[in-house]
């Protein structure tokens, strides 16, 4: 099963999330088979971490949770918050298999929230090549259509919103991303 992970830096923790770098790495690490994409989102400036993404098939949601919250950096305060759900690849590869590589061009975290019948749930041809993660979010049991995580190059935030249908969302994040791991 697949799920997306988002854990969102509570203000001021920037002091302690680069204490525990290298325990977050080593922890992710134990994960490296499993994870399709990770990598920190930042501020407005391109340089504050504001959170961790983490797409990652495991067997079950207990294993989703535990991977979730056993996580250093939530363990010790880090993070405010974890947006966790049962997510649907798409795209069907990971982002170390995306032809755009890992540095050329901009990279967003695109979250589009809504409810009722789902939208975007087929990759769109017209971005399909800049797309490095794509799919549904889903409720716990993955009946439930709850949204949609893109990772996705783009020449600015507004060319990345624009992979999500316009108007068919109740609430639209983007957020400047870049691919994370070990170099």
């Amino acid at each position: 099963m697949e799920f997306f992970c988002y854990h969102r830096d509570r203000p001021g923790s920037l002091a302690l999330r680069r204490q525990l770098g290298e325990a977050h790495w080593a922890y992710m690490d134990r994960y490296e088979a499993e994870l399709i994409a990770r990598g920190p989102t930042f501020a407005a400036d391109g340089e504050t971490p504001t959170g961790s993404v983490h797409i990652v098939d495991l067997p079950d949601a207990t294993a989703a949770r535990a991977f979730a919250f056993d996580e250093p950096n939530y363990q010790a305060g880090v993070y405010r918050d974890v947006l966790l759900r049962r997510w649907r690849n798409l795209l069907g590869r990971t982002m170390w298999e995306f032809p755009g590589g890992r540095t050329d061009g901009q990279r967003y975290l695109v979250l589009g929230f809504g409810s009722g019948d789902g939208v975007d749930l087929d990759v769109p041809d017209a971005v399909r090549d800049e797309l490095i993660a794509y799919g549904p979010l889903l409720s716990d049991d993955g009946a439930v259509w709850v949204g949609t995580a893109a990772l996705v190059r783009a020449a600015d935030a507004e060319a990345a919103r624009a992979v999500l249908t316009s108007g068919q969302y109740a609430e639209v994040e983007v957020h400047d991303w870049e691919f994370g791991g070990r170099r």
